[in-house]
């Protein structure tokens, strides 16, 4: 009986330690995949440049006046950049014309009967995951050029401005042919394929459940 218990402890010793060092290469896997994934995220952020409309607030009119400033200020853009062939040309052609910017978002609002202040900049700003057709952009640190409305504490609205993914003959979430070939040179093939897979990974131990007990 003695000799019996002895190989059952050991069992349990043997399995234990192993589930632990599958735990640790997992860990270690998944540290090195998170790692990369950043590093990935920072290079892509570099050669790309966003765009972040801010609304006055959550209300449903300061909401639809958003996505009327936006239209107007993506229609300006999409004729501006048209021609663009960089991230940083793109920024500096949006920088030399915030007055204008300013002016035809301000329009926008005062036809629409409101007389909110409107700022424009350009930030680093934190984006969520998001995807433009094919494409899926991880979430982190980009540069943007902000338009905020009022107090610009309501939801926000985002796209690539270069390269341009919402302003070719329409200020929606599109990618045509153009589009495609400029992002497939501007980036390496590593950070093209990068975009193209799926983001969202979920593994389930379950031997691990009581942890969230």
């Amino acid at each position: 009986m003695k000799e019996y218990n002895r190989k059952k402890l050991y069992v349990k010793k043997a399995l234990f330690y192993g589930m632990l060092l599958l735990l640790l290469v997992f860990t270690a896997g998944s540290a090195k995949k998170a790692y990369e994934g950043r590093r990935m995220q920072e290079e892509i952020a570099e050669k790309i440049l966003r765009f972040h409309v801010r609304a006055n607030s959550d209300g449903e009119e300061d909401q639809e006046l958003k996505l009327k400033v936006r239209d107007a200020v993506g229609k300006e853009m999409g004729e501006l950049l048209r021609d663009a062939e960089t991230a940083e040309e793109s920024s500096r052609i949006a920088r030399e014309h915030f007055p204008e910017i300013i002016h035809i978002a301000k329009e926008v609002i005062r036809q629409e009967g409101y007389d909110y202040p409107v700022g424009v900049k350009m930030s680093s700003v934190e984006f969520p995951v998001k995807t433009y057709g094919s494409y899926t952009f991880p979430a982190g640190t980009y540069q943007a050029l902000e338009v905020i409305i009022g107090a610009g504490m309501g939801h926000n609205w985002w796209c690539v401005m270069y390269p341009n993914m919402c302003f070719e003959g329409s200020v929606y979430e599109v990618v045509d042919d153009k589009s495609e070939k400029v992002l497939k040179d501007t980036l390496s093939e590593a950070e093209y394929q990068s975009l193209m897979e799926e983001k969202n990974y979920k593994i389930s131990w379950k031997w691990l459940d009581f942890w969230d007990k």
